[in-house]
């Protein structure tokens, strides 16, 4: 059995740093003394997936940008690449605010994760740190992001200060409405209007349909993600769309990464980005179908092995971007 599969193994071989849902063996608890593993258990530095699922819409925007408008003539072919600049700036500052989203969310669910066995045992809870250690931490990462998001043009730092707003309501969502996930969806998919906005100072319709598309994959995902608590959830009164879809959950991804697809490619369309980026998406597209043909809503294992997976889908939209777009630009004129 894979270790991340083993719900209830531990980064250590004593009781001491024990987290339910968190990984064995990852790199951090051989890297970081064991007084900061709640710290890391807090940020999810050993779950990388959050950040990965938060930098992608940042990448496709980045890439997007840099590929609109390729097939017009006297585009230069350095222009079609994307900002490695501007790639590592969203890759800092997305890994700093997934560590802070998750410390203040944890701050909030307290009481909740305390009720649910899959996450009484993180470090909040636990007791393993104070609320006022949580609150420090939080502050840190923060800071991080700030220094990154400073980097940018004036309209898109606005830009970036106005998400704080959903993000701060995220937590409290599953306590009101059967769909948490669009929250999510609307906080997580922001990339896809900052990488255009970092380049152009400005939006225009393409961001905001890879932006509409995003918050539709993401609602997506997360319901897969949000199967393996849906009982205890039903226990404590917590809301999900996984809840309100039940049996239904496959049609309703159809849907979903349906319109997700077709938004991405409405995005690329008014873009003007070569066709050869298409092929990403369509690859995309069948990885989306084989999650939904393969899962089983009642399979914890199973559905965390799915919604991990869309980190393929990212790499698949990005490197379809990229390389499509350089096969025309680079493509000999005969």
């Amino acid at each position: 059995m894979a270790q991340d599969e083993l719900h209830g193994t531990i980064q250590s071989r004593n009781a001491q740093g024990r987290v339910m849902d968190a990984p064995s063996g990852h790199w951090v608890y051989r890297a970081l003394p064991q007084r900061l593993w709640p710290y890391a258990q807090l940020a999810r530095w050993d779950r990388p997936i959050g950040w990965q699922l938060l930098l992608w819409p940042c990448w496709w925007s980045v890439a997007l940008v840099a590929a609109a408008g390729a097939t017009r003539p006297g585009v230069s072919d350095w222009s079609l690449i994307p900002s490695p600049w501007h790639l590592v700036l969203f890759l800092i500052g997305a890994i700093a605010m997934r560590g802070a989203g998750c410390t203040y969310n944890d701050l909030i669910d307290q009481e909740i994760d305390d009720k649910v066995a899959r996450t009484r045992s993180r470090p909040l809870p636990s007791g393993q740190v104070t609320r006022r250690q949580a609150k420090i931490f939080l502050v840190l990462q923060a800071l991080i992001g700030l220094a990154v998001l400073l980097q940018f043009n004036l309209f898109t730092i606005v830009l970036g200060v106005s998400s704080l707003l959903i993000v701060a309501a995220y937590p409290f969502m599953k306590r009101i409405t059967n769909w948490p996930q669009l929250v999510l969806g609307l906080a997580f998919s922001w990339g896809a209007l900052m990488g255009w906005a970092a380049d152009k100072g400005s939006l225009a319709l393409p961001p905001l349909l890879l932006y509409a598309g995003a918050i539709l994959w993401t609602i997506g995902y997360d319901t897969i993600y949000a199967h393996q608590d849906k009982e205890d959830d039903a226990l404590v009164g917590v809301r999900s769309t996984a809840r309100l879809f039940g049996t239904r959950t496959k049609e309703a991804l159809l849907v979903l990464y349906g319109g997700a697809l077709g938004l991405f490619l409405a995005a690329f369309a008014t873009a003007d980005v070569p066709f050869p980026a298409i092929a990403g998406l369509l690859a995309a597209g069948a990885h989306m179908y084989r999650q939904i043909a393969t899962l089983d809503i009642d399979n914890p294992s199973e559905c965390l092995r799915l919604f991990k997976s869309n980190n393929m889908v990212g790499w698949l939209i990005f490197l379809g971007l990229v390389l499509g777009t350089l096969w025309v630009a680079l493509k000999p004129v005969v």
